[in-house]
């Protein structure tokens, strides 16, 4: 199909398997030729410009393995064909790991929060993907399947570059696991876009802290949209520990998050703007993080 032509599905092949082995089996077969097809409002519009080129299609929404939010003694489970209005909605989200409801009600408008799925959000691998930053700080883990077997891995580990995964042929991404959160933590995640709505986002951050007395005992900070993947901000984080959660410390953190980006420059936001977006919304998020685990902590 040429970029720019009308689209329909008649233009391909397209499956829909009922089972998890079956949708390993089938991708494995067709190989490069196939593409998983979940909520479709990234790659649809990315097949119809000639990003991605298709002959079949599988459909992975009837495939009950794939959905389903739980929460057990591992923690949080959310299957990968999750809505992200359904993750935005959930009880068991907003009760045991608030902030990435809070981030999937940044991620577009109720008509794709209706049809995008968390995988997906994973999956497309963009850079400025709302849910990863999130997911990354609160200790997330990803299980992939495939025929051969499955894999778990740390979230901020799964991507490899703009629309590049760890995900081989024929694997899937088939849920995203968040562990209990400690008693005296708090998290938030920042994001600024041009406008409201659906636009997105020019640059965001994700924090969480882990109180320990009057210091922090541990940290984790993730950005979003100015690098090439979701970046765990590692330097940022390893200055926090040890210290009182202080506006001061703060500023210096946030200076360094800002160092530790690689934006690029594009029609949204020129490299220098980004990064100083970056320090701005790394103060907001470190200061809401700790507001909210003082919180727990009371």
């Amino acid at each position: 199909m040429k970029s720019g032509s009308t689209m329909s599905f008649c233009d391909f092949v397209f499956h829909r398997p009922t089972a998890l082995t079956d949708a390993c089996r089938l991708g494995q077969r067709l190989g490069a030729g196939a593409l998983y097809f979940a909520g479709g409002t990234e790659l649809l519009p990315d097949i119809q410009r000639g990003v991605e080129t298709a002959s079949d299609l599988i459909a992975l929404d009837g495939v009950p393995e794939l959905h389903g939010i739980a929460f057990d003694g591992a923690g949080l489970r959310i299957g990968a064909m999750t809505t992200i209005r359904e993750l935005a909605e959930s009880p068991a989200v907003r009760e045991a790991y608030p902030v990435l409801a809070e981030a999937a009600l940044t991620l577009g408008g109720p008509q794709i929060r209706s049809q995008a799925t968390l995988g997906g959000n994973f999956c497309r691998a963009v850079p400025c993907a709302d849910t990863p930053p999130a997911c990354i700080v609160g200790g997330a883990t990803v299980r992939l399947v495939s025929e051969e077997g499955e894999r778990t891995l740390p979230a901020e580990n799964f991507f490899v570059g703009p629309r590049c995964t760890v995900l081989r042929p024929g694997e899937l991404l088939v849920e995203i696991l968040i562990p209990p959160q400690p008693p005296r933590s708090g998290a938030s995640y920042q994001r600024f876009a041009l406008r409201q709505g659906s636009a997105l986002a020019v640059a965001s951050v994700a924090a969480r802290l882990v109180l320990n007395g009057d210091k922090i005992g541990s940290a984790r900070v993730a950005l979003g949209s100015v690098a090439p993947v979701p970046l765990a901000a590692t330097r940022s984080a390893a200055m926090l520990e040890g210290r009182a959660p202080e506006e001061d410390l703060f500023a210096r953190v946030a200076a360094e998050a800002a160092a530790e980006a690689r934006p690029i420059s594009d029609l949204r936001g020129s490299e220098p703007f980004r990064r100083l977006l970056v320090e701005v919304l790394a103060r907001r998020a470190l200061r809401e993080a700790a507001a909210r685990a003082s919180e727990r902590a009371a």
